[in-house]
């Protein structure tokens, strides 16, 4: 079940001097500059608050508290000025963050949405192979936690940062200004803060890299498990999924735990170090008012700005390393936005009238180097043709259905449709004329009404009329709320033939030119699979249609069959013309008799693989 493949990426931590990609971040911010600007003057009235309370400090003890040659009303009003001033500074540094942590937020959430859409957007554009390569887990990664790790970068770290900066340069300045002799005392003690940040920060990233690919492959699991939850059920294999996930769950936790361990160390060794400072100073400071060289005020402000420069030294590292993620996830995610579709989308032709003249001409498709699926195939379909194609299992039938609707292209040859290249037509409108009906019907979690429109801005009138060509009327009848039924995630609440029904009504409303049926009465009851014919019969009416025959039995009135056999047409002609050459489509008959006869129930549910 579960797959590390396409995580190595996740492996990957960001480089703090690629300047062409803090180029491309930025250019992200550029839409919300105004209001960064304005995050940046907020967060200079907060330095500055921040800033004055120490020195009101040093004023209130020094010329008020200790100022013993002035009366004692002189000083009680001074005192209750500096506590107004103290008291203003506070609540306007208080605002001043409110206002700063909202815009940032604000800004971010924008930039983050905008980001968001942009790469689903985009996503939603690119060919099928890509998305054969790539996990669903990752991609979701992208989308959620790289998209978050960028959004905490812009609204904690960019700004704070430059707030950072600014405060201890500030600070060195005031402490320097107040008393040299104390603050090159407590610079003598920067590099041990230093040298251990950086341990700290290399020991941080080794593990917050361990953390992201197994988060990584966790979401993967979850997704393939929770996708193939039928599966797993059908084959009593709960136990064994939850063995697996609890093995990597547990790996996840050892791999946190180690994490928490390192910030547990760290920090307090950071609090030691600005501890024993701030107790150096006391004594040498204390000395030094003993002396008379330094007053009492300038003791108690030289201490609180030795609070205020050790606070973001203590955050460095753990912004260090947001930051680092943060490059990693922008990485990806310009990496992905960078990639272009296999699928050219350059064709902007559209046709007043389509007709529906279908030719392949000298045709190979491989999925894979030396893998060849269909080597030069050569085929003629008229307009309206009711044509069939069969063959056994993995011969390349719904691989040209792949290429009919552009999901992929074809290594040589070209395909025509009324005598344009396929490549020239506008690659929306030309899948907007094809209806395809599926084996395997994709259903959203929604009312039974929504998965009929799907696509389409059909009239109340023209969804009635479908549902009556559909055979879907004796559905709508069962269920309790009609069309306005919620059929549930996946349509758990429709059968298979329903589903069937469904998809061909949701079709049938887009009225397309051409219509491709894959295997669409598979694996369903005789019943329904009646119905399913019925209204098939009145859909292909007037229209290019292509059947991918499950169940041969179920192509007798199809114009021509084609049969194919690696890639390759062995056998082309009517049903019966077919059946009296005695080739592989006889073959295939007689294997697929055989079999049903072999079954105790002939009106079986499932049907029979050929």
């Amino acid at each position: 079940m579960l797959h590390n493949y396409g995580y190595f990426e996740e492996d990957k931590l960001g480089k703090l001097g690629d300047t062409a990609l803090w180029g491309r971040i930025l250019k992200q911010v550029r839409p919300q500059r105004r209001n960064i600007i304005l995050a940046v003057i907020l967060s200079l009235v907060v330095i500055a608050a921040n800033l004055t309370l120490p020195w009101l400090v040093r004023l209130a003890i020094d010329k008020y508290i200790m100022a013993v040659h002035i009366s004692a009303e002189a000083r009680l009003r001074g005192l209750e000025n500096i506590a107004l001033i103290f008291i203003v500074m506070v609540i306007g540094g208080f605002a001043a963050n409110f206002f700063q942590v909202t815009v940032l937020e604000y800004s971010g959430q924008h930039i983050m949405h905008g980001l968001r859409q942009r790469l689903l957007a985009h996503l939603l554009s690119l060919d099928v192979t890509f998305f054969n390569n790539n996990p669903v887990g990752k991609l979701v990664t992208r989308l959620t936690n790289d998209i978050q790790n960028l959004h905490e970068m812009f609204t904690s770290v960019i700004t704070t940062i430059f707030n950072d900066i600014l405060q201890l340069s500030a600070i060195l300045i005031i402490l320097f200004y107040m008393n040299r002799h104390l603050a090159l005392l407590m610079c003598a003690l920067l590099p041990l803060i230093i040298i251990h940040s950086l341990s700290f920060s290399r020991l941080a990233r080794k593990a917050f890299r361990k953390i992201r690919t197994q988060l990584a492959i966790i979401n993967s699991f979850m997704q393939e498990s929770l996708t193939g939850i039928s599966l797993i059920q059908h084959f009593l294999r709960e136990a064994d999924t939850e063995k697996q996930f609890r093995r990597q769950n547990r790996i996840f936790q050892h791999q946190t735990m180690y994490q928490i361990k390192i910030f547990g160390v760290f920090l307090p060794i950071i609090e030691i170090i600005s501890t024993l400072s701030i107790a150096l100073i006391v004594w040498i400071g204390g000395r030094e008012v003993i002396k008379g060289t330094t007053t009492i005020g300038e003791l108690a402000a030289f201490l609180s700005y030795m609070r205020l420069f050790f606070k973001p030294i203590r955050e460095v590292a753990q912004k260090y390393s947001i930051v680092q993620s943060a490059m990693a996830s922008a990485e990806r995610i310009f990496e992905l936005l960078d990639r272009q579709s296999a699928i050219s989308t350059a064709g902007n032709l559209r046709l007043p009238n389509l007709r529906g003249a279908i030719r392949f001409a000298g045709v190979s498709l491989a999925y894979k180097q030396d893998e060849p699926i269909i080597s030069d195939f050569n085929l003629n379909i008229v307009p309206g043709e009711q044509l069939a194609i069969v063959g056994p299992t993995g011969a390349g039938k719904t691989s040209i259905v792949n290429l009919l609707e552009r999901l992929y292209e074809p290594r040589k040859g070209e395909i025509f449709i009324d005598d344009h290249p396929l490549a020239d037509f506008n690659l929306a409108w030309l899948r907007g004329r094809i209806g395809l009906v599926m084996q395997d019907v994709l259903l959203m979690p929604a009312s039974l009404r929504d998965n009929l429109i799907f696509g389409s801005s059909a009239d109340e009138e023209r969804l009635r009329a479908v549902v009556r060509d559909s055979q879907l009327e004796l559905v709508v009848r069962e269920l309790p709320q009609g069309l306005d039924t919620m059929v549930g995630e996946g349509g758990w609440q429709l059968s298979q033939g329903q589903k069937q029904l469904l998809a061909l009504g949701r079709v049938m409303l887009r009225d397309p030119r051409i219509l491709i049926l894959d295997e669409a009465t598979a694996n369903i009851d005789s019943i329904t699979e009646a119905l399913l014919e019925k209204a098939v019969s009145h859909t292909i009416r007037n229209r290019t249609s292509i059947v991918i025959a499950h169940r041969l039995s179920t192509i007798r009135n199809a114009q021509r069959i084609v049969v194919l056999s690696r890639g390759r047409i062995r056998e082309e002609g009517s049903y019966d013309e077919l059946l009296e050459r005695g080739g592989l489509f006889a073959r295939l008959i007689e294997l697929q008799e055989a079999r049903e006869q072999s079954r105790p129930d002939p009106a079986r549910n499932t049907a029979l693989s050929v």
